[in-house]
């Protein structure tokens, strides 16, 4: 996964919906609002979209109690209080993007549903306002999770963040949307996902069944978390290269030219990293091709170029708009890597890794090599992340409530292949699958072609 995976789209429409009103009263009894996440405070027209109600949502650092201390999470809120359909929640990706600031854009996709949703966007903890702060972190890696950052920066975020840098995992964001949904007097949330916001849907379902009224999911991700190997983005990235090439009339083979480049260089990482951000710039990932056919003859300076680019244009990010120190935490306290998890003791886990990386074998990794899936950036964050307690992962195979479902993909995205959503429709019990041709990642914020965005449309006002 990158984060670049799950970021919004600069360029989203805007629009005006419903003027602004206070939020509801929380549909809880009178002493749960004394408990942080009894109510949002704070209320005022959003600064940059006055049209939406802004607060506060505060909620315990630790959930179970044992460690005090609470965070702040801006909320966002349309006026919509009688839409009769109830709250729609979107969620962005990353982990470590805000969501209160792109409310308006957000607004402008959705406009056709919001007469009959309300709809709400939040601050993940850890994000926006409050966005954990790796200043190194941050510098290497921007908003790809791909890129491999110095070990001292890794370092120097793991010192900064402490120990409480096991309360950043899906499994808190969960419980805070549940705390969230009780400020808002909610019975039911239809969550829409995209990317690691996906992720965090399926999470909430999976914890809370009956709080579940629909589900969108936007380019989907396992809910036990994104492969650290990202062994299905490796060849995902052979098909969506040669239909981008038939599609743009390109005469080379492009995956063929990649896995040479690779043999040549060993920048299979960079690559993979580079291509799941231009994926964001041209889903036809123009010029592309030329660029791996030279350098796999062995003359770079395209392809240089081409990296360039990608950190200029999409990875640069602030940790306000994606915040590494979050994604960070997330990844390691969530994901399953070689050596086990971020409770595994740290002086054993490049030997694990390292045996993975023997055994990996071409078939699993063309057009790349078993050394750019143990070489990828969040992989090596982890790798030498402090030792923590990690919470428990869902089961792999639990279903998804009986809810309607739509799984949204595009068949030029890398960084979340529709593999991965065909794989996630059989946790649902009657799923409606969309693959939008020509889109990449993140179909409802980015995609040309806009028969996902009516997908969506029809899906939520059926």
């Amino acid at each position: 996964m990158t984060s670049t995976r799950g970021r919004i789209a600069a360029l989203l429409g805007a629009v005006a919906v419903v003027a602004g009103t206070t939020l509801a009263t929380p549909a809880t009894p009178a002493a749960a609002t004394d408990r942080p996440g009894g109510g949002i405070t704070g209320q005022a027209p959003c600064p940059d979209a006055p049209e939406f109600t802004c607060g506060t949502l505060t909620v315990p650092l630790d959930h179970s109690g044992a460690v005090p201390g609470t965070l702040d999470l801006a909320v966002a809120v349309g006026g919509n209080t009688k839409a009769p359909k109830g709250d729609l929640l979107f969620l962005s990706g990353g982990p470590g993007q805000a969501s209160v600031p792109t409310v308006r854009q957000m607004a402008g996709k959705l406009e056709p549903v919001l007469k009959d949703y309300r709809l709400v966007m939040y601050d993940q903890r850890g994000t926006g306002r409050g966005a954990l702060q790796c200043p190194g972190l941050q510098e290497d890696m921007g908003s790809s999770d791909l890129a491999v950052p110095r070990r001292q920066s890794i370092a120097d975020c793991a010192a900064a963040l402490g120990p409480n840098a096991r309360f950043y995992s899906t499994a808190d964001t969960v419980a805070d949307i549940d705390l969230l949904r009780r400020a808002l007097g909610a019975r039911r949330l239809t969550l829409d996902g995209v990317s690691y916001g996906t992720i965090v849907a399926e999470r909430y379902a999976f914890a809370h069944p009956s709080r579940v009224a629909r589900l969108v999911l936007d380019s989907v991700a396992p809910p036990g978390g994104f492969d650290p190997l990202d062994l299905a983005a490796m060849p995902a990235t052979a098909r969506v290269l040669r239909a981008a090439c038939q599609a743009t009339g390109c005469t080379t083979d492009p995956a063929a030219d990649l896995a040479a480049t690779v043999r040549r260089y060993g920048n299979g990482a960079q690559v993979l990293s580079a291509l799941t951000g231009f994926e964001f710039i041209d889903p036809d990932f123009g010029g592309v091709p030329e660029a791996l056919h030279e350098a796999a003859a062995g003359q770079p300076a395209k392809l240089q170029d081409l990296f360039d680019l990608v950190h200029q244009v999409v990875d640069a990010a602030p940790a306000e708009d994606l915040s590494q120190g979050l994604h960070s935490a997330t990844i390691c306290a969530d994901a399953r890597f070689p050596w086990g998890g971020t409770d595994t003791p740290v002086e054993g886990r490049a030997a694990a890794l390292e045996r993975t990386r023997q055994r990996l074998t071409a078939e699993q990794t063309w057009p790349y090599d078993p050394a750019t899936a143990t070489g990828l950036g969040s992989l090596l964050v982890c790798l030498d992340w402090p030792r923590e307690p990690v919470p428990p992962l869902p089961p792999a195979h639990r279903k998804l409530p009986n809810v309607p479902v739509l799984l949204l993909g595009g068949d030029r995205d890398i960084a979340t292949p529709y593999e991965l959503l065909y794989e996630q429709a059989k946790l649902a019990h009657d799923p409606q699958i969309v693959i939008v041709p020509g889109a990449a990642h993140s179909v409802q914020n980015r995609a040309a072609n806009p028969a996902g965005r009516q997908a969506v449309y029809d899906f939520l006002l059926k």
